[in-house]
Formats: C-alpha cells, structure tokens, sequence
C-alpha cells in the first residue's frame, strides 16, 4: 500500500514552495514607523528597540530615502517633542517637530512613498493621554475631537498622504474628515485604527516616544477580550468616511484581523507592535530562534490572516530579503 496522495510532492525544493505559496509579502506592503525627535543632534538608540532610533531631522531624511529605496511602501511618522503641555499644543503647531519633518520628507521624496503621521496627542501632552482631560481628570472625547481637526489640518498640509488616528475617541474619522473637507484637503486620506486595544506590549514604544502617561488609557482603547466590538468600531469607521482600516497590536491579535478583514471593503493594515518586535529581538539575541526565519515567519502570518499593508520596524531589513 503505497499513500494515495504525497502533499510533499509540492514542498520539495525553495522553486517549488515559492512557486505554489498562497501567501506573499511583498516590499510595497510593509511600512516603516519612524520617530524624529526635536532638538536631537544626532540619532538615539532605543534600548528597548534594538536596532530603531530617534532620529535628527537630518538624519530622518536620510532613513527615509535608504527605506524608499529598499522598495518599503510607506513611511508612518511619530515626533518627540522637547516640551508637552496640558493640551498637546507642539501636535497642532505648524512649526511642531512632527509637521516640520513631514514637511522635510514630503519635500525629499515627494509621492515617491506614501507619507503617514501618527495623529494623536499622546506625544504632545505631559499626562501623556490620547486626549485632553476634563476637570475629573478623565480624557474628553469632544474636546479632543476639535484638537484632532486641528491636527489633521496641519498634518496634511505639512504633505502627509494618509492619516493615523490612533487615539480611540469616539467619532475621530468624522471630525477629522469634516476639518479636511472645510480646508479643501480632500485629497489626503485617513488610515483608521479602527481596532487598538489597551495592550501591555506597548511598553518599547513609550519609551520611544518618551511618554509620560500617567494611569492606563482602558477607557479609550479596546479590551483585549473582544472581537465584536472591533467590527462596531470597523464599521462606524468605514461610515464616518476612512479610507483604511487597522488592527493594532497584529501578531496577538490574528483572529482580529482575519474578521476586520472579512468585513472590510477597504485596505486593512496591520501594525506589528513594538513588544512584538523586541520579543523576537531579545530571543533572537538569546540564540533561542532564528532571527530572519523568525521575522519573515512573523510577516507571513500577519498577511495571511488578512493584512494588505503591514507596519513593521523591519520593513527596510525584510524588504531587502524579500527583493
């Protein structure tokens, strides 16, 4: 008796899986999250990130220009500022380190990549909220809504292509498309993240953007223990007029994703966290995985639970293996 069928047939040589994957990555799909922080001279490692930095302007430009060049799809951009406040005023300010390096890169690279920037006050603030707070001490949403217009004003006019509101509120895709729509910025377009939950592997990332979040942000970002509320959010989003969707953090979250993409009718991205990516970093290190079979196995499966587009601080490094 010999077996009737041999699957095996088509896993014999790197020809033959290559030729018969069902799921690709491709360079064009990956984005790479990028942080310019005011004031630096030079650029600073992120010990909790090994391997990203804070970059200078200058620096930033070069970073993107080498990234764009590797053939990664799009740039996400976050700022550090030297000074918060209780409002977040550095993120609506023109002259803000974020809006001048979108300026810097959308003048370097033009649309030869697609520009986005992180759209939330969490950077800006010195509570280190998404929102501002109201005599409670609880976020605002209302009040946060008017400021994330703002927001999308200077950041589209500073050459951001696509939008990142990441901050939860409710309503914010329809502030923010009304604010565009009122300056005739109807062009640039709003990348939802539509499905963020209150995770504990955002700690790598806060160091990054040097946070000074006071409590958690559960009242605002999902509990990890839902998947209905993740296509309410979806939905609502899809109705208030973005033009993509998200789910953040993606490797913790695949079932998410593979329902958000099931429901969808425009792009959905993914964003591979930055716990994520330390986790692999540091086993990695520990010589308890293979490093590049482990990243790649990691994009893979974010693509193949639904992702088009898929953020990640390996972008440039995976894009080069996968060209």
């Amino acid at each position: 008796m010999y077996p009737a069928h041999r699957p095996r047939r088509l896993r014999g040589t790197p020809a033959m899986r290559r030729m018969v994957a069902e799921t690709t990555v491709r360079p064009s799909q990956l984005v790479l999250p990028m942080f310019v922080k005011e004031g630096a001279t030079e650029p600073v490692p992120i010990a909790t990130m090994p391997g990203v930095l804070q970059h200078t302007r200058d620096s930033l430009r070069k970073a993107a220009v080498e990234a764009v060049t590797a053939g990664v799809g799009g740039l996400m951009l976050f700022g550090v500022p030297e000074h918060k406040d209780a409002v977040g005023s550095g993120g609506v300010d023109p002259d803000g380190v974020l809006n001048a390096a979108l300026r810097d890169l959308r003048s370097e690279l033009g649309d030869e990549t697609v520009l986005m920037s992180d759209l939330c006050l969490d950077e800006f603030t010195d509570h280190g909220h998404c929102g501002v707070l109201d005599e409670h001490g609880r976020v605002d949403n209302d009040a946060t809504l008017a400021i994330y217009g703002q927001m999308a004003v200077a950041q589209a006019e500073a050459g951001a292509h696509l939008l990142g509101p990441s901050g939860m509120m409710d309503g914010q895709v329809a502030a923010i498309r009304s604010a565009l729509e009122r300056e005739g910025l109807v062009d640039t377009g709003i990348l939802a993240y539509s499905a963020k939950y209150s995770s504990a592997f955002y700690g790598p990332f806060r160091d990054a953007v040097e946070s000074s979040l006071q409590g958690d942000r559960r009242t605002y970002q999902q509990d990890p223990a839902n998947v209905r509320e993740a296509l309410r959010e979806v939905r609502l989003d899809l109705d208030e007029g973005a033009d993509m969707v998200m789910v953040k953090p993606a490797m913790l979250y695949l079932d998410v994703l593979r329902a958000v993409a099931d429901e969808s009718d425009v792009p959905v991205a993914a964003y591979q966290i930055s716990g994520e990516y330390a986790m692999i970093e540091a086993a990695a290190a520990s010589g308890w995985c293979d490093r590049t079979t482990a990243i790649l196995e990691s994009l893979t499966s974010i693509r193949r639970a639904g992702a088009d587009v898929v953020l990640t601080y390996w972008a440039v490094e995976a894009a080069g293996w996968l060209r």
